[in-house]
């Protein structure tokens, strides 16, 4: 077997956390980049919206915080809400260096306010969403993998996909727990390969496909949290999933999301009898925060017996809604529906996981030497509850700060480390059995829709957690006896993120943001107040 690769940071993950982080520290370090499928497929890839930062006369950083805690629920991290938001201007202001474009405004009057076209989404109480057209993240990715890709200090490794962390702790070494490489599977070979590492950054993005219906790209199968978890980082908040509201209701439309920013010009949802519901629900009507409105669909649909209910936005010039949002017009095109003159069907999906792995300011854990940024980490900001967009603006400014610690860190004098051994396969065989793979991943994505959903009950949360019991046997069983394959790796993922969102949800005996109990419909401050802590 070969020696172990060896790089001054190995960044798990290609997204806006992973990229803008290698960018950060890449003129004086040494960086992998390790991807388990093509660079460009993450979750940043798939973001409509836009990015949230305070850029008009008429905002501002405390109304910006303001929105932030009234979305989180009572969970958010004040001192981190403030540092994210007050950040915002400089975020953009480094992504307009490396060459991403937004859109300018259409008129003189926006113009006189501010130096871009903002977007307004739900729970936000200004214009404060930058963007370019209905694609922001696709454009952000490609600013950012067109840097890393020519940048003589970062190797991009595609279609490699983490196996575990390597751990001072899981080799009997002396001293505090730390991070000192990862075991990868190279997915065209099947073969595991050692990564060493002074430096590891968590950027795996969420964990949506432990879900039946998911906003998310195949990738986002928790890899991050669920390493973490494994190498003994404490895991935050695991219970709030957030759902958004509008994913594309088609047989074919496979997670294919309705931007929020369509509701921010004026898209009405209704039943598909016609009825507008949103306005006997909440003041903000449809651009109430995610929570409330994909409650609220999930009502209306129990209510009707109904499989979708409809955003309407027919009243807008079609001209306009062609320019603004030509991605999604297109895209509902190919499925027979012109967005300009009917109605789009839409169901909820889940979309963001706004727990993760607990970090500090400096996007560290408490397990040394390993970093998380990006959905994978937990660091604060969107407590129970987040606010449209402001996840990109998160991932930004907590992989700059990364960035900081990270270079401090490589100029101190190193701890010596143990040598990573290879990967011990055991008598693992090849499996003829697949079909064992796919049984269980379809069965944990259906359990956990129908039990730890939209609306959960302590019955429910129960037999989730019998069946994840079993299946986590199962699955460990098998994960042993054969040789890896990236889809098995996921699946074991999958099952430990099922785990914790299950274990998380039980413990927390109250509703409150994104976590709706219907045994316990109601906030408890008194006893539960506080993140949700989960550790190995």
């Amino acid at each position: 077997m070969t020696d172990p690769q060896r790089f001054d940071v190995v960044v798990l993950g290609s997204g806006i956390a992973g990229l803008f982080y290698a960018l950060r520290i890449a003129d004086r370090a040494s960086v992998a980049v390790v991807t388990k499928k093509r660079a460009a497929d993450s979750a940043t890839n798939w973001a409509q919206g836009g990015i949230a930062a305070v850029q008009s006369s008429e905002d501002s950083f405390a109304d910006h915080a303001h929105d932030t805690l009234v979305a989180g629920a009572g969970l958010c991290d004040r001192r981190v809400v403030e540092t994210v938001v007050e950040r915002g201007p400089a975020m953009i202001e480094a992504l307009l260096k490396l060459g991403a474009n937004f859109d300018a405004p259409r008129s003189d009057a926006d113009r006189s306010t501010a130096a871009f076209d903002l977007g307004r989404e739900g729970g936000h109480s200004h214009r404060r969403i930058l963007h370019h057209r209905d694609t922001t993240g696709r454009e952000i990715e490609r600013v950012l993998l067109r840097r890393a890709s020519t940048h003589p200090n970062i190797t991009l490794f595609e279609d490699h996909i983490g196996v575990d962390l390597v751990t001072t702790r899981k080799l009997g070494a002396p001293g505090p727990n730390r991070v000192i490489g990862v075991y990868v599977l190279d997915s065209r070979t099947n073969e595991i390969e050692r990564f060493a590492s002074r430096i590891t950054l968590l950027a795996t993005g969420g964990a949506g496909k432990v879900y039946l219906y998911t906003s998310n790209p195949d990738i986002a199968s928790g890899d991050g949290m669920a390493m973490a978890y494994r190498a003994g980082a404490t895991l935050a908040n695991m219970e709030f999933i957030q759902f958004h509201p509008t994913c594309l209701y088609h047989p074919q439309a496979k997670s294919f999301l309705i931007s929020e920013a369509v509701r921010g010009e004026g898209g009405i949802l209704r039943t598909q009898a016609g009825e507008p519901f949103m306005e006997h629900v909440h003041p903000l009507k449809d651009l109430a925060p995610r929570d409330i409105v994909a409650r609220a669909i999930d009502a209306a649909l129990k209510r009707s017996g109904d499989e979708w209910v409809v955003l309407d936005i027919t009243h807008r010039d079609a001209s306009y809604l062609k320019a603004r949002f030509p991605n999604i017009y297109q895209r509902c095109l190919e499925f027979g529906i012109d967005m300009t003159r009917e109605p789009i069907p839409v169901v909820p999906a889940a979309h963001y996981c706004c727990g993760g792995v607990r970090t500090d300011l400096s996007g560290e854990t408490d397990v040394q030497d390993l970093f998380a940024a990006g959905e994978a980490a937990c660091t604060g900001l969107h407590g129970a509850n987040r606010l449209a967009s402001n996840s990109l603006l998160e991932a930004l400014v907590f992989a700059e700060a990364a960035s900081r610690a990270t270079l401090e860190r490589l100029f101190e004098p190193a701890a010596g480390a143990p040598q990573i051994p290879p990967w011990e396969a055991g008598d693992a065989i090849e499996s003829d059995e697949a079909v064992v793979i796919t049984q269980n991943w379809d069965e944990i994505r259906r359990f956990m829709w129908n039990y730890v959903g939209i609306a959960r009950s302590d019955r429910r949360l129960a037999r989730a957690r019998h069946r994840i019991d079993l299946l986590r046997a199962e699955i460990t069983e098998y994960y042993w006896a054969f040789n890896l394959t990236a889809n098995l790796v996921e699946l074991r993922n999958l099952a430990t993120v099922a785990q914790l969102v299950i274990e998380c949800a039980m413990s927390r005996k109250e509703s409150r943001g994104l976590h709706y109990n219907v045994d316990y419909p109601q906030r408890d401050d008194e006893n539960f107040g506080q993140n949700t802590l989960i550790r190995r």
